[in-house]
């Protein structure tokens, strides 16, 4: 049997593997949301101000998106095991940085450090993933409780981020990513072995390295210096324009070396540049309300952590019911777009009821139905987008290809918590020069509540018609069939195998 066709036969542990991959996304997904439920009580005990609050956030979102393309080719060329077991060991270590920080800089740090660590760790897992899993119905079970593991990691992120704050100190947020990190390192290293051949050795693009990351944070900073120095600044201005010309630049590099940092084939299929595009924007719109809805409740509201933690859950619970049952069970019987754009317009249908937000609007009234459609909506759509994101490549760019989906998200979000953050305070400002003659009327505290809420509804009015355009792309350039989540395959010379990899596309 040549090494292609052995490649091919599943690897019988791979149950067992996928076990300890979902433990390290559980630990990454707790982060997230363990960090948001946090913040406001870290924010305090820091002295972090209201301007610098975000870059907990954003420094994650930066070191992750702007290195994730980096991570994935190193797992391509280093070995998946080996790159996802470096990966959680170094994301445990920054985690017990940031609940060690005595300043914003050491937590700002720290957070950047996870991002970068998690930029090694999230490509190679879902890679991982992608080699491991062929045969479409296993493929589509094993991204259904994938994506169901991500979701309930949210849950218990959010609850556990309640309680840990409330009851210990918002520093055991970042410690308690230490015994995850130890377990799912341990149990990689004992059960996970890799398909033979599936490595890609071509050396490191280190001109494309520089120039993605450098585009990549240009890009995302430039949204974030546009929150405090306004949009026509000069020093807003030409972050966009680096990061035109870095990125440019970024793609002319790549279609001219011999070993691309992104291939532009892995880009040049229509259905997963869709899923990238289409993902992105919708990562965009989702990140901003996190935090939107966290401040809402804890500030405006008066709700303790524990309690913010509890009123996430219906969002939560409607993606996992949206990947599990709908979602996974859907991807082999009809086609991808036939999910994601329906899965993005509900979603919006949630967003567009959060936009009525006021400082009086009633859980049950506005937030709860609010987060079920946006839950069901988002984790109907994010089930296919996983799979097809790997779908098809040859073995050699699975890396690459899943580092490319995480990019999609880690930079839709970090442009996310910083566009609509901007937009919110723009909007926050306007609302307070308009009706400055209420404040005596308000009071101090409703006055300031009032035009917060304001700023929130106004972004996330815009992420409403985000969440359009991503439905939009979705629909458009999407066009495979039913069915088409095969697997990676290569022929005896390496090349990709098509007649295996992509069984039917329909035009």
């Amino acid at each position: 049997m040549s090494e292609a066709a052995q490649a091919l036969q599943p690897d019988p542990r791979r149950w067992k593997a996928l076990t300890f991959i979902a433990i390290a996304q559980l630990m990454v997904v707790l982060d997230a949301t363990i960090v948001n439920i946090a913040l406001p009580n870290a924010q305090a005990d820091l002295g972090i101000s209201n301007a610098n609050k975000q870059w907990v956030i954003t420094a994650y979102a930066l070191a992750f998106g702007g290195l994730l393309l980096f991570g994935g080719r190193i797992a391509d060329l280093w070995g998946r095991r080996r790159t996802f077991v470096t990966g959680l060991i170094g994301f445990a270590g920054a985690s017990a940085l940031g609940g060690a920080a005595v300043n914003e800089g050491m937590l700002f740090g720290a957070r950047a450090l996870q991002g970068a660590f998690g930029a090694l760790l999230a490509p190679a897992a879902l890679s991982l993933l992608s080699v491991m899993f062929t045969e479409a119905k296993e493929r589509a079970k094993a991204f259904g409780i994938y994506g169901a593991i991500a979701g309930g990691g949210g849950a218990v992120g959010f609850i556990l981020g309640g309680v840990l704050t409330q009851y210990l100190d918002w520093r055991w947020t970042f410690f308690v990513n230490i015994p995850f990190a130890i377990i799912a390192a341990t149990g990689a290293f004992m059960v996970i072995r890799e398909p033979a051949g599936a490595r890609n050795k071509s050396g490191l693009d280190i001109p494309g390295v520089v120039l993605a990351t450098l585009g990549l944070v240009s890009l995302v900073y430039g949204f974030t210096r546009a929150s405090t120095d306004g949009w026509a600044a000069g020093a807003t201005i030409s972050l966009f324009v680096a990061a035109a010309v870095l990125l440019l630049s970024f793609v002319l590099v790549e279609s001219r070396v011999r070993a691309p940092l992104l291939p532009l084939r892995v880009l040049a299929d229509r259905n997963r540049g869709g899923v990238y595009l289409s993902l992105g924007l919708a990562v965009i719109a989702m990140f901003g309300l996190f935090l939107f809805l966290t401040y809402y409740l804890q500030i405006v509201k008066g709700y303790s952590p524990i309690k913010t933690g509890f009123a996430f859950l219906p969002m939560i619970a409607g993606m996992i019911t949206g990947s599990t049952q709908i979602g996974a069970r859907l991807m082999t019987r009809v086609p991808p777009r036939m999910l994601m754009a329906p899965g993005f317009l509900t979603a919006g249908a949630g967003m567009l009821i959060l936009s009525q937000l006021s400082v009086g609007s009633s859980y049950a009234g506005i937030v709860l139905p609010g987060q079920i459609l946006l839950g069901l909506g988002m984790g109907t759509a994010f089930m296919p987008a996983m799979s097809l994101a790997t779908h098809g490549v040859q073995p050699r760019d699975a890396g690459v290809a899943s580092a490319m989906v995480n990019t999609s998200q880690q930079v839709g979000g970090a442009i996310g918590t910083a566009l609509l953050n901007t937009i919110a305070a723009s909007s926050t400002t306007a609302w307070v020069a308009a009706h400055a003659a209420q404040a005596r009327t308000l009071g101090q505290q409703g006055f300031v509540n009032a035009a917060a809420v304001h700023g929130y509804a106004t972004a996330i009015w815009w992420a409403v018609g985000i969440l359009a355009l991503a439905a939009t792309i979705a629909a458009v350039l999407i066009n495979t069939g039913q069915g088409d989540s095969g697997p990676v395959a290569t022929s005896d010379d390496g090349e990709t195998a098509e007649a295996l990899a992509v069984p039917v596309v329909a035009h």
